[in-house]
């Protein structure tokens, strides 16, 4: 079992991205709430996060959203439990991690984001026709970080298809995150788990194939959540109704929309990603069904979520849904927001 010890991290030296993503008060009432908001990462998965920004979503709602990027879910949620920011985008897992070592003030779940995990299996060499898995027995594979949800779903999707990644492969855990990438492209590995947009990336320079999803394999767990200390909640009910609530109108728009005027949407936030790259992972996204409909955490994706942290080693005890999520303002914004 991976020791928790993460929650001892320092603040100092934190890299982060700070933007005021949402200014000015709702129309009409001059009263305006402000969030800090601290994101694992900045990512396209999260589109509809950035569409309640660009779309003036937040802003309709009177808030004042200061997003904050952060490395890391260890250091995200270190910085929600000391204070440093009021709500946290991050994956579910991260909540049960605090359970586990005991908390006063439980982190909270309220409003699921995606319902996938976001990365994909990426061969060195081209595959053609149905990617068998079995190929991947005796090949060097370049993984995610131990403990993280894309590792966690990275062994759940191995073992289904009867690989045991410990003995199977010659498993690579020891890359850093962000070099990732930058290790497979200077020849390490065969197949590595990626996530967009380097794996599109890849794929456009002919760098490596995306074979299969690991989103598609793992199936629907709330793979990034909103979540934000009970004692907030319980001081801020209406604020949190409001974010919750300009969230699922970035739910329902993007759902409607194309992949080109998501696109357009999310671009001021990836300013040096070509806008070819962004459609593509939009499309590739939003064909997977990996952007929730709506912020409710149902009791079967809760199940899933801990089965997988179970067959990694990664979970001490099962923890009942009632305890770690609220789907009051999920279920608040669905029935009132169109």
């Amino acid at each position: 079992m991976r020791r928790q010890g993460w929650m001892a991290a320092p603040l100092a030296g934190m890299l982060a991205l700070t933007a005021v993503v949402a200014g000015c008060g709702s129309k009409g009432t001059g009263e305006t709430a402000k969030i800090r908001l601290g994101e694992v990462t900045r990512s396209i998965f999260y589109a509809p996060e950035y569409v309640a920004a660009s779309k003036g979503f937040f802003k309709e709602e009177g808030l004042d959203v200061e997003l904050t990027t952060t490395s890391g879910g260890d250091k995200t949620m270190t910085t929600l439990l000391s204070g440093g920011i009021d709500v946290a985008l991050v994956g579910s897992e991260t909540s049960i991690y605090v359970a586990q070592q005991g908390s006063d003030d439980p982190v909270i779940n309220f409003m699921q984001l995606t319902q996938t995990d976001g990365t994909f299996l990426v061969s060195r060499k081209p595959i053609p026709g149905t990617f068998d898995w079995n190929a991947l027995k005796g090949s060097t594979f370049l993984g995610q970080r131990k403990g993280g949800m894309p590792q966690m779903a990275g062994e759940f999707t191995l073992k289904k298809h009867g690989i045991n990644p410990q003995k199977d492969l010659n498993l690579i855990q020891t890359v850093e995150f962000a070099n990732i990438p930058t290790a497979f492209a200077s020849g390490t590995g065969e197949y590595v788990q990626l996530f967009e947009p380097q794996a599109t990336m890849f794929e456009k320079q002919g760098k490596g194939y995306v074979v299969a999803s690991f989103g598609v394999e793992s199936g629907h767990l709330p793979y990034t959540v909103f979540m934000a200390k009970k004692s907030f909640m319980d001081k801020n009910p209406g604020t949190v109704q409001k974010f919750a609530n300009a969230i699922q109108k970035a739910q329902n728009w993007v759902q409607r929309s194309s992949v080109e005027e998501i696109a357009d949407a999310i671009t001021p936030f990836f300013q040096d990603t070509d806008k070819a790259v962004i459609q593509g992972v939009v499309k590739r996204y939003k064909d997977q069904g990996s952007f929730a409909t709506d912020g409710i955490i149902d009791d079967t994706e809760w199940n899933n979520l801990q089965d997988v942290m179970e067959t990694a080693g990664e979970l001490k005890k099962r923890v009942d849904a009632k305890q770690l999520v609220d789907n009051r303002y999920a279920e608040k914004a669905k029935q009132n927001v169109k």
